[in-house]
Formats: C-alpha cells, sequence, structure tokens
C-alpha cells in the first residue's frame, strides 16, 4: 500500500516513522515534509493548502490512504475533498472538525449533553464581553473561538488583563477571524493532561496518557506555545480517572457528535484538568497533538496503518489496542525568541549520535535541508524524545540527548516533566 501523510512538523514525523514500521506499506510520502521527514519518506511539494492538488496527487499515484496532520486543512474540509474523489483518507469531516475549529461549538455541544466542562458565557461583542468581565471572578480564561496555533486561550489575573485579552483578539484581531467570538471561561486547577483517542464515528479507543508544557518558559512562566514539551504516561491520570472519563466524557462526546450528524471519524484529542470535583474538558481537538504524538506512538505496539483502517471502515471495535510499559520524555528544542521573533537557517550539529540509539527518537519539527546541512526554519524546531523504563528515567535521558545537539540559539525548557520526580 502507498501512503501519504500530509503536514510539515514533528507531529507528522512522529506519524510518518510510525508508518513507516507497518509491513503493509510499500512507498510512503509527505508533503511538504521537512529534513526529518524526508529520511524515512519521499517528501512533495505541496502545501498543507493545496487540498484539490493534494487529492489529485493522491489519485495519481495510487495512493491507499491519505493522514491529515495539522488542524487547519481539517477545518477547512480537506477530508470532504478526497472523499468525494473516492480516496480513503483518515481524519474527520469539516462538519465534525468543527469540535476543534470552533470553541462555542465544542462548549455548547458539552453543555448540551452533560459533559463536564468549566462553566462559560460567550460574546460576539466585546462591549458585552468588557462589561461581563468587569463583575468576573479572577483568574478567569479568555479563548479565542477559533484556530489560533495553540495559543488562543489567555489566563487574566485581573480585569487590566481581560481587557487587554478582549482587544488583541476581538478587536486587533491578533488570531483573524478566529476572534470574531470568544469563550470567557472560569478558571480551574488541578493535573492538566492529554488523552488521544482513535474513532470511528461510533466507537472510541482511548490511547496513553500525556501531559504538556505549554508556557515557553520554566516553572509555566511566559507566553503559551504549540508545546514544549511533554511525557506518557502521566502518573495522575488513574485507572478510575480513565474509567470515569470513559463513561461521562469519551463515550458521550462520540455519542454526542452523532446525535448532531457529524460523526466523528480520525483521532480526537481531549484536553483534561483533573479537578478536586473530577476530571473536565479544557479542550477538544480533531487530530493528533503536538508534541504528545512524539511521546505516545513510540509507545504504541499496534500497527498504525491497521488502526487507521479499522476507523474508517467502523471496526475499531476489533482492534485492541496496546502499549508498552514504559516511559517517553520528550524536549522541544526551539529557536530563542519563539513563539514571537526569532531568527532561521542555522545549522544543526550532532544528529548523527541518534542514529543508532533505538531508545531515542529525534523528530524534526522545523527543519530543511541544504547542500547536505540540515537548517532551522521555524520557531519549535526538534524535538528529543527519549525511552526508559520509568518517567525519571526517560527524563534523564531525554535531556542527555539534548546536549549532543546544537544549533545558534537553541532554547529549551530545563524541567519538562520536573512533576514526575515531585510525585
Amino acid at each position: 500500500m502507498k501512503v501519504l501523510v500530509v503536514g510539515v512538523g514533528g507531529r507528522e514525523h512522529a506519524i510518518t516513522w510510525k508508518i513507516s514500521k507497518s509491513p503493509r506499506v510499500t512507498k510512503l510520502y509527505c508533503a511538504p515534509g521537512n529534513a526529518g521527514i524526508a529520511e524515512i519518506a519521499e517528501c512533495v511539494d505541496i502545501p498543507v493548502t493545496k487540498h484539490e492538488e493534494l487529492a489529485d496527487f493522491a489519485l495519481s499515484e495510487g495512493i491507499g490512504l491519505t493522514v491529515i496532520g495539522p488542524d487547519d486543512p481539517l477545518a477547512e474540509g480537506i477530508v470532504d475533498v478526497f472523499e468525494s474523489k473516492g480516496l480513503r483518507v483518515f481524519g474527520p469531516r469539516k462538519n465534525a472538525a468543527i469540535i476543534e475549529s470552533s470553541k462555542v461549538f465544542s462548549k455548547n455541544l458539552m453543555k448540551k449533553y452533560n459533559i463536564p466542562t468549566p462553566f462559560y458565557e460567550v460574546f460576539d461583542s466585546p462591549d458585552k464581553a468588557l462589561d461581563y468581565l468587569r463583575a468576573g471572578k479572577y483568574p478567569i480564561v479568555v479563548k479565542a473561538d477559533g484556530l489560533a496555533l495553540g495559543k488562543g486561550a489567555i489566563i487574566c489575573m485581573d480585569y487590566a488583563e481581560a481587557e487587554n485579552a478582549v482587544k488583541e483578539i476581538m478587536i486587533d484581531r491578533i488570531f483573524g477571524e478566529s476572534g470574531s467570538k470568544i469563550v470567557v471561561e472560569e478558571f480551574i486547577t488541578g493535573r492538566e493532561v492529554s488523552v488521544l483517542a482513535f474513532c470511528d464515528g461510533t466507537h472510541i479507543l482511548p490511547m496513553t496518557s500525556a501531559q504538556d508544557h505549554k508556557r515557553a518558559k520554566d516553572n509555566d512562566m511566559g507566553l503559551n506555545t504549540g508545546g514544549m514539551g511533554t511525557f506518557s504516561p502521566s502518573p495522575f491520570y488513574t485507572g478510575d480517572i480513565d474509567d470515569y472519563c470513559k463513561k461521562y466524557i469519551y463515550q458521550p462526546v462520540m455519542d454526542a457528535m452523532k446525535a448532531e450528524g457529524r460523526d466523528f471519524v480520525g483521532v480526537l484529542f481531549t484536553g483534561l484538568m483533573l479537578t478536586e470535583d473530577g476530571p473536565k474538558v479544557l479542550e477538544f481537538n480533531a487530530r493528533f497533538g503536538d508534541p504528545e504524538t512524539q511521546v505516545v506512538l513510540p509507545r504504541m505496539k499496534n500497527d498504525l496503518v491497521d488502526v487507521m483502517e479499522a476507523c474508517i471502515d467502523g471496526r475499531l471495535d476489533e482492534i485492541n489496542l496496546e502499549f508498552e510499559d514504559n516511559a517517553a520524555v520528550c524536549v522541544i528544542l526551539a529557536s530563542e525568541g519563539y513563539p514571537e521573533r526569532y531568527e532561521k537557517g542555522f545549522e544543526i550539529q550532532g544528529l548523527d549520535y541518534f542514529r543508532d540509539k533505538e531508545d531515542y527518537f529525534i523528530f524534526h519539527a522545523a527543519t530543511r535541508k541544504d547542500n547536505g546541512k540540515v537548517l532551522t526554519n521555524g520557531g519549535r524546531v526538534l524535538g528529543v524524545t527519549a525511552l526508559g523504563s520509568t518517567l525519571k528515567e526517560a527524563r534523564a535521558k531525554a535531556y542527555e540527548g539534548t546536549g549532543k545537539i546544537y544549533f545558534k540559539n537553541k532554547y529549551m525548557r530545563t524541567d519538562i516533566g520536573r512533576a514526575i520526580e515531585q510525585n
């Protein structure tokens, strides 16, 4: 079978790597890919925004399965385009991807179907939002309705910060049309955990848990980013919590989407807060998480192609999902200044060290090749993932691995997974 992966980042590198391990795959493509992906797949110079061109490529090459990585093309309906041409594609249709592309839809869905989530209000007018926020209880969370590269949720400690958040999102439109509406949500505390799950429209099969670190700087300081590191499994996500989430969150959201005529096929990402009152949903995403994928897929025993095809065919209940009894930690190496201004185009050294290391995975997030050299090409550059028998061992190895790689203006958090050692 020929397989095409659509995307350019670390998530897509991890997906491509996992698919490459399937004995069923005879040829692997990625569009547009990056320098790391190019080592295991043929990269095709078609942007993720060119849905028709991508589908035509899949038709011309006889692609048997296409996997969509990023959120934007899913929200824009790339799966619908592929399906209209008779192509097999893994990911939710546009009317189901709305569970991520509109926080207003997602929150209203949870309210309607009694899925536990923080209290909220929706506003399409900045003046009305500010009137509400003047009497608000702080801290409070202001969220852009649409996609915002993982940076659309702003925790505000007082009214002045909330006023600024509303101005930036709804008036200055720093996230474009994603800021036409906002969700104002109560601030809740607890451990934040991510759970990815395979879905076939009826059945949902959760993967192992992970914990992400969103803030740019140590001790969860600085701006929100796409993710600065992650670990799996979460020691805080117990069997009892998993049972609760399956009963009151995962299956109910599958049933809710089906009841709304929006059957969800693909990967559903649930962002949870483990509060004293039980787990609550912070957000749903309609695809593999980044960088959660970089620690979840290396621990997965199953052939990824088999699982994806079961989702497409509506027979996910036939799959027994298995994960290794180990742990993984991923530390993101970024360009200094990310997520704001940063330079790129610097040579990356030290990658050869990892070529024969079975317990390390270097997933490229923003790299390109030029005259045989691998160069930085964005904010989040690489993900250094290490496996260990315990989370503590995996964390130590991941940070040891980061020391083997050098590029100008390299930056990373030094506390990814520190909660492991405090548990």
